[in-house]
């Protein structure tokens, strides 16, 4: 061998190379056998769905939207729920928001419905249609005890755009639920701008659409008042000065002798210097 070379080292021979462990095989093999039997078993009738328990739906639609969900359910396994067909089933009834989907092996599954909740009716040729906050047509739910919106012209599509019935939505949508529950027309008028009508109360004048949890606090505050008792109507435009009018002077109630001197019914008080007359509110744009 020359100088300066050195023996290469000699190579393994193709029939030399190392062996993985015999455990390893195994380990590998025992993987792919359970792969394959927890595929087949998650599909197989050892799990399929037999009982479907469907809640959280009320309306006109409950009873379609139970029997969809159901049959449709009942093609799947507690293993293996495909839960974009059962969103699909519910998704031409735009009373359902979403749904909540919970296992009870072996063969039960329990279907949660969450509604989009309306908060009024519009009113259209008599025929009366729920709508939630956001306009949205809630075709399907009850509208029983809802606030009457009413509209001249019925929505060409899935949501109301007429800009006067949006604010009474709006303004209702934003209302303490237990208040809006007393509310029987809203709407918008040109002298007092927002107004809702509660059933045995009186009128409750919004003006603009503008600050809105304001006013219905001043309204939930003045209506626990007994003082309140009789009055025709609540003037919540400005809400740091409530207004209860149409309430007869307690002076003259018992002493007819006097009526001819009773003093006028209380209104709203005068809006300050420089505000604009009409219906809105400050810092609002009508």
């Amino acid at each position: 061998m020359p100088p300066g070379m050195h023996r290469a080292a000699a190579l393994p021979r193709a029939g030399s190379l190392p062996r993985p462990p015999r455990a390893l095989l195994w380990a590998v093999v025992v993987a792919a056998v359970l792969a394959v039997g927890a595929f087949w078993v998650r599909d197989s009738s050892l799990v399929e769905v037999r009982d479907v328990t469907v809640t959280g739906i009320d309306g006109p639609d409950a009873p379609r939207i139970r029997s969809a969900l159901t049959e449709a359910a009942r093609d799947m396994t507690t293993l293996h729920v495909r839960t974009d067909e059962l969103d699909a089933v519910v998704e031409s009834y735009p009373v359902v928001k979403s749904l909540a989907v919970q296992r009870d092996l072996p063969h039960g599954l329990r279907i949660v419905v969450h509604e989009n909740t309306p908060v009024a009716a519009v009113l259209v040729d008599g025929a009366r249609t729920p709508v939630g906050g956001d306009g949205r047509l809630l075709r399907g739910a009850t509208t029983a005890d809802l606030p009457i919106v009413p509209l001249g012209v019925a929505p060409g599509g899935d949501r109301v755009t007429d800009r006067s019935a949006m604010e009474a939505i709006r303004a209702l949508a934003a209302a303490p639920p237990a208040l809006r529950g007393r509310v029987q027309h809203a709407g918008v008028s040109r002298t007092n701008g927002l107004v809702m009508d509660l059933r045995d109360g009186p009128t409750l004048r919004f003006g603009g659409a503008g600050r809105l949890a304001a006013k219905w606090a001043a309204s939930a505050a003045v209506l626990a008042d007994p003082s309140s008792a009789g009055a025709t109507y609540l003037d919540v435009r400005y809400p740091e000065r409530p207004a209860a009018g149409g309430l007869e002077d307690p002076a003259t109630q018992h002493d007819p002798s006097t009526a001819d001197d009773a003093l006028p019914a209380q209104t709203a008080p005068a809006q300050p210097a420089g505000t604009p007359t009409g219906t809105g509110d400050p810092g609002t744009t009508p």
